[in-house]
């Protein structure tokens, strides 16, 4: 699995000052796990809670989460720290950085550059620690497409609703839902939409933001479910009793992810030599051809990142 097709379908958000809620989230079966060194931390807080990230993430116990933290953005005056001192301390076991408020690539390219110089200075592979860019304003969403292609670094792009709603001057205090007097579709469908066609035409993924109301999961779950309709690979957790429903909500259902690893070995086999070379045959009631296959790798590829496991296998026929 390449960095850029790691599964993040629930992103779990941990305040870097708080070590007792880092040592919980290592048992936890969130896909990633981010590490905060922005909002959740307090100013006087900064400097503990990168020692405290450091020390974390270098220690026993973690399972197999992508590792992510994210530090401040380039318009405070704590981002160079946290990646000096984060990267210095831990960068071996960092997967990730996440990057708020990005309003256009040079706030990439510079993070690039300095992780290549961190990298270098602490003997770490250049290049291993990937960037995700969160899109938080009006500027940053028209700016996407230069964004996502700033560095080769870019792994995910993340929709970070509670700033940008703030930005447009949304009339709603409630991140996740429709803002009042919006009474048909969806609020955020561009910007999701938008966020959505620059991760897939630059091969990154798509990650929406976090649902605050903590305690109602089922309003969660329809939440994440529209953002899994659309094609997100993946939603923030804020909370526990988030996770379960953003992984089975951005997990294909197992008929699916089956019936997708058929077609692929149906199809793979009917176009080679042994097959007959055909490109478009039938797999029982149904005609199956490239177009076919392509739709069967989106599924397929989403439920081999889940761990998923299928319950049937293709047999040729015994007169191809």
């Amino acid at each position: 699995m390449t960095s850029r097709n790691r599964s993040r379908r629930s992103v779990l958000a941990v305040p870097g000052s708080s070590r007792k809620m880092i040592d919980k989230a290592k048992g936890l079966p969130a896909d990633e796990i981010f590490l905060d060194l922005e909002d959740a931390v307090a100013p006087l807080a900064k400097q503990a809670a990168r020692e405290s990230i450091g020390d974390a993430l270098a220690e026993d116990g973690w399972g197999k989460q992508v590792k992510v933290v994210r530090v401040n953005d380039w318009t405070t005056e704590w981002t160079y720290a946290d990646v000096v001192e984060v990267v210095g301390r831990a960068g071996a076991h960092l997967d990730a950085i996440l990057l708020p408020k990005v309003p256009d690539a040079s706030h990439v390219q510079a993070l690039d550059l300095l992780l290549t110089q961190v990298e270098k200075a602490n003997g770490l592979e250049v290049g291993k620690i990937g960037i995700e860019p969160q899109i938080e304003n009006a500027i940053g969403l028209t700016n996407i497409d230069a964004i996502a292609t700033a560095s080769p670094r870019v792994e995910a792009l993340v929709f970070g609703p509670a700033d940008f709603m703030a930005s447009l001057n949304m009339r709603t205090l409630v991140v996740g839902e429709q803002p009042d007097g919006y009474d048909r579709g969806d609020a955020y469908h561009h910007i999701l939409m938008t966020i959505l066609m620059a991760a897939r035409a630059h091969g990154v993924q798509a990650i929406d933001g976090p649902y605050l109301q903590i305690r109602d999961v089922d309003a969660f779950t329809r939440s994440a479910a529209r953002t899994a309709a659309l094609g997100f690979d993946g939603k923030w957790v804020l909370h526990p009793t988030q996770i379960e429903a953003a992984n089975e909500v951005f997990s294909p259902r197992q008929s699916d992810y089956d019936r997708a690893e058929l077609i692929l070995d149906a199809y793979a086999f009917h176009t080679s030599a042994a097959g007959g070379g055909r490109g478009a045959v039938m797999l029982g009631d149904e005609m199956i051809d490239e177009a076919s296959r392509k739709m069967a790798l989106v599924i397929s590829a989403k439920g081999r990142a889940a761990g998923m496991t299928r319950t049937s296998e293709f047999t040729p026929p015994e007169h191809a």
